[in-house]
């Protein structure tokens, strides 16, 4: 369990960087909303991306379905709140930082755990 919570924090802080470069940055978003939105990512990805996808499909399939399921409730989340906004190119850009921040998660977890056993 150690493991998982470990996991959930690296997790949580690189979508709540990546959220704030791609809400922030280029939209100026609240703060508030920058770590909302994290929190959601950060829950999905995990069940969904980390929990069901990787294990059946592998890094790069997990790794993608992430970055568009983060793109996907950012755009949710946008429509839902009017305070929030978004534009392609945030959604996009936060879209494939996310994807591309996953994998290489991924490919820390994975080094770590295969450390850990041996």
């Amino acid at each position: 369990m150690e493991r998982s919570g470990t996991t959930l924090a690296i997790k949580f802080v690189m979508t709540f960087i990546l959220a704030a470069v791609a809400f922030y940055f280029m939209v100026r978003n609240p703060w508030s909303w920058i770590l909302a939105v994290s929190i959601v990512v950060t829950a999905v990805n995990y069940l969904i991306g980390d929990l069901v996808i990787l294990p059946s499909y592998g890094n790069l399939v997990a790794s993608i379905a992430d970055g568009v399921m983060a793109g996907i409730v950012a755009y949710i989340v946008s429509l839902l709140f009017t305070t929030f906004d978004t534009s392609v190119a945030a959604l996009i850009t936060f879209g494939v930082l996310i994807a591309i921040g996953e994998y290489l998660l991924h490919q820390y977890i994975t080094k770590k755990e295969e450390v850990e056993t041996t």
